[in-house]
């Protein structure tokens, strides 16, 4: 699959959980002019706490960077778990740009703001205790998606976003989510920009919100899933499955926001 852009974010190199052999399975078939990396490509909070490094992560940041070397642009905009790691930032300057935020303009002309996205956890503060508990499910709920999904695999069958799943379910991430997204397309339409494309909160989603192209890239733990802008220039929300890459729905086919 050739496409003019790709988007990534979250992948959380260093992490036990990180989905990397899923991920280098989608990269291989991916062929992209410009690849960019929208934070938190590697978890030094993580690292920090357990050390933990597996081949294949390294397979991932070595694909990335053949890319680099075969002609494509890669851009890379750190996040909150890897902005601590200034001096991996330096060793990738001259291979790829490194940037605190980014404009990308579409074939189409339009101009997105390319963010992490953790500047707007202000947006959404929570009670300490509230947040300390959504800490907790979270880790639960991404244990039940390894042992699912290992289940799954031994059955011949794909990968299933468990964790994602179990995670809309709770009212309270439900309105953070809703809260996060109003931030960023807020934001965007405050600076003048048409979208934009961020990721942080592990959830994938192509829509419109109050008048702008608002883009989560999700991530490589939960949803495995990018965004890509293809040659005709429209954008697309693209989720992994086994051997495939699945086209969700394109921006183009949004005629409203969602009540």
């Amino acid at each position: 699959m050739r496409v003019r852009t790709l988007f990534l974010s979250d992948i959380h190199l260093g992490f036990k959980r990180a989905r990397a052999a899923e991920l280098l399975a989608f990269l291989r078939g991916v062929e992209a002019e410009c690849i960019v990396l929208v934070g938190d490509i590697v978890d030094a909070l993580s690292l920090a706490r357990r050390v933990f490094w597996s081949p294949q992560h390294t397979q991932v940041l070595r694909l990335l960077l053949a890319r680099q070397r075969a002609g494509a642009r890669l851009v890379y905009l750190p996040g909150n778990h890897d902005e601590s790691l200034g001096i991996f930032a330096d060793l990738l300057r001259g291979q790829m740009e490194v940037h605190r935020e980014w404009v990308h303009r579409t074939l189409r002309g339009e101009r997105l703001l390319v963010l992490h996205g953790d500047r707007f956890d202000s947006h959404v503060d929570y009670p300490n205790w509230l947040v300390r508990i959504g800490a907790a499910s979270h880790d639960f709920t991404l244990l039940l998606n390894d042992g699912a999904n290992r289940l799954l695999r031994s059955l011949g069958r794909p990968y299933y976003p468990l964790a994602e799943r179990l995670k809309l379910l709770l009212a309270t991430s439900a309105r953070y989510i809703e809260r996060f997204e109003r931030a960023a397309a807020a934001h965007a339409r405050a600076e003048g920009y048409d979208g934009v494309v961020c990721g942080h909160i592990h959830r994938a989603t192509l829509r419109r919100v109050d008048g702008v192209t608002y883009c989560n890239t999700g991530d490589w733990v939960e949803s495995c899933t990018a965004v890509v802008e293809t040659l005709q220039g429209e954008l697309q929300l693209l989720r992994w499955r086994e051997g495939t890459h699945v086209a969700t729905v394109g921006v183009s086919e949004l005629a409203a926001d969602p009540a």
